[in-house]
């Protein structure tokens, strides 16, 4: 009789009861809140191990699109003449797009690689899933304040130098356009790692796809470029566009921003998100059979 007592108490001390989940769409907001110190400790994990053992460390975020920007005058701007807005200075139109778009491919890359990346940690013990791509996607948010102090100073040196330095009601922008890029990389890089558990080949193929759809962004070009192309259609459907063009008229003040591209990327965003979700709530519970 005491032991049965004693098995009632244990049982009703438990803090977390783990059950299987009975909904194909259960994402359980409240248990990821509940694990927010353990996202931070990700988020620390991610930012340090990156550069840990390097020499230059942090400073690799200012190179990195620095010589991305060189690159781009000289290609870009030199050899295939692109032409870019006659009052923006080349370097800081070259470098807001890098800017922004490093964000895009940095959470993309890092939440699509979730599942197969971590499988000895989700092997081991019991989190929320979803902490481990919502905290790569918060630890990249430090690498583009980084990247976008990097391309104040440059717009500060040309404006220095040319008098045009924008400061505008545009700026309030910038942080939703930046949520905005954070989940669709964060909704396109779940239903990828979803898929990677059981074919790897997506692996092999989401750096080679990334690479062409920055040329189908108007990433090292103005989407202007194309007013008289045939081309034009595609890269407006591409729903990275309006995100990047606005971001520019955000930090700049030129470029193509409508309420409605915006509302068009949106779509997208919630569309990716939601199937995401979905796909990744469900292949957590089956995907150590297959990782």
């Amino acid at each position: 009789m005491q032991n049965k007592e004693a098995n009632t108490i244990s049982q009703d001390q438990w803090d977390i009861s783990i059950e299987p989940k009975t909904a194909m769409f259960n994402l359980n907001l409240k248990e990821l809140w509940r694990y927010k110190d353990l996202m931070w400790l990700f988020v620390k994990r991610d930012f340090s191990a990156q550069y840990k053992q390097t020499i230059l460390g942090p400073l690799w975020h200012f190179i990195q699109p620095l010589f991305t920007t060189i690159v781009f005058l000289v290609v870009f701007g030199q050899i295939a003449k692109i032409p870019i807005p006659k009052n923006i200075a080349p370097a800081v139109f070259y470098m807001s797009g890098i800017t922004i778009w490093n964000y895009f491919t940095s959470c993309l890359t890092g939440t699509s690689n979730t599942f197969v990346a971590n499988a000895a940690i989700f092997g081991k013990v019991y989190f929320p899933r979803l902490v481990i791509p919502v905290s790569v996607v918060l630890s990249n948010i430090v690498k583009f304040s980084i990247q976008f102090l990097l391309l104040l100073l440059v717009m500060g040196y040309y404006g220095i130098k040319t008098g045009n330095f924008y400061i505008g009601w545009t700026w309030l922008l910038i942080p939703v356009l930046v949520v905005m890029m954070a989940l669709m990389g964060l909704g396109f890089g779940i239903i990828i790692s979803s898929l990677t558990t059981k074919y790897r080949d997506f692996t092999v193929l989401i750096g080679f796809a990334i690479q062409l759809l920055m040329y189908a962004t108007p990433v090292i070009y103005p989407l202007e470029y194309f007013n008289n192309s045939k081309y034009k259609p595609f890269i407006e459907w591409n729903p990275l566009t309006p995100i990047i063009e606005a971001f520019r008229y955000a930090v700049l003040g030129e470029g193509t921003f409508t309420i409605t591209s915006l509302l068009y990327s949106s779509s997208f965003i919630l569309v990716s998100v939601f199937f995401g979700s979905m796909i990744f709530t469900k292949v957590e519970k089956s995907f150590m059979d297959t990782v």
